[in-house]
């Protein structure tokens, strides 16, 4: 629609419409194959022949649409914009029916003649609308996407409530023994306590906290991020013993696991340095390096 000498290439990915989430109306297709013919159809309705290839990628969602070439001559671009115009409305309005009159309806109360009568209530103002803005209300979105995963938060700032965290589990309650059979002895392992994240929020600063809740997820995301020292379930806090983890499934040959062994040795184990009795797994057995000295 920016100009007749414009043209496109689209993967469709998520399911959506104009306005929200696309809205199924046959139940004979896939859910995948549905929507690639609406996106299809938008090209049509823009006056386009449009294409469909299949890409080579690793992929489930691998069919592209291509509009190269257009279906009318430059002198009806006005015509063409006025057709697109009510196309938009038309969807427009569809998505506001089909969620205020969902409970009156039932399936085949869903016919194309419903969306044609709901569409019709906004033809007066297409005129106008198509002299000011192609589509009331659509916010795009910045063109820096801000990244609130907790990925971008200081290392020194993460290391610090990760430390603060686990003191607080391994102080919780009074030892937990676990005997250190891996090691072969009898020594005991402190594995600390399970709180719940409000429990652990109770005690981090507000400064803190406000610095977490500023990202998507805030605690329980930092939390999960840190995979080595701790385990999030059902809403409860735990520390990681890694002598109960399961060990994987896909079996290699000998080769390919003393490569990928020596491989795990990128990172220092949080344990070796901060906890206090140590890393639970002897060196030879621990994915993580026990000094810089077995970082590979």
């Amino acid at each position: 629609r920016s100009s007749y000498s414009c043209c496109y290439f689209v993967l469709p990915c998520c399911f959506f419409d104009f306005h929200g989430k696309y809205s199924r109306r046959q139940s004979k297709k896939t859910q995948y194959r549905e929507y690639l013919d609406f996106v299809a159809q938008v090209g049509f309705v823009c006056g386009f022949q449009v294409e469909e290839d299949c890409l080579r990628i690793p992929s489930t969602k691998r069919v592209s649409l291509i509009g190269k070439k257009r279906t009318y001559p430059p002198t009806e671009c006005a015509l063409i914009d006025k057709q697109i115009t009510q196309y938009i409305n038309n969807r427009q309005t569809c998505a506001v029916v089909a969620c205020d009159r969902r409970v009156g309806f039932n399936h085949k109360d869903h016919s194309d003649g419903v969306w044609e009568q709901a569409g019709s209530e906004l033809r007066e103002n297409e005129t106008e609308i198509a002299g000011t803005t192609w589509m009331p209300g659509f916010q795009p979105r910045e063109k820096v996407e801000q990244i609130r995963n907790c990925a971008s938060l200081p290392r020194d700032f993460v290391d610090d409530v990760v430390l603060n965290v686990a003191n607080l589990l391994l102080n919780a309650t009074p030892q937990k023994s676990c005997s250190n059979t891996h090691a072969g002895n009898t020594n005991t392992w402190n594995q600390g306590e399970s709180l719940s994240l409000k429990e652990v929020a109770e005690h981090l600063n507000k400064e803190t906290l406000k610095r977490l809740k500023s990202e998507c997820g805030g605690l329980q995301t930092l939390l999960k991020n840190n995979h080595q020292v701790f385990e999030v379930l059902n809403g409860r806090v735990h520390i990681r013993d890694w002598r109960k983890e399961k060990p994987s499934r896909k079996t290699k040959p000998e080769v390919k696991r003393r490569f990928s062994a020596e491989a795990f040795k990128t990172r220092l184990c949080w344990f070796f340095i901060h906890h206090p009795d140590g890393c639970s797994l002897p060196s030879e057995s621990c994915p993580y390096a026990h000094g810089t000295e077995e970082l590979r």
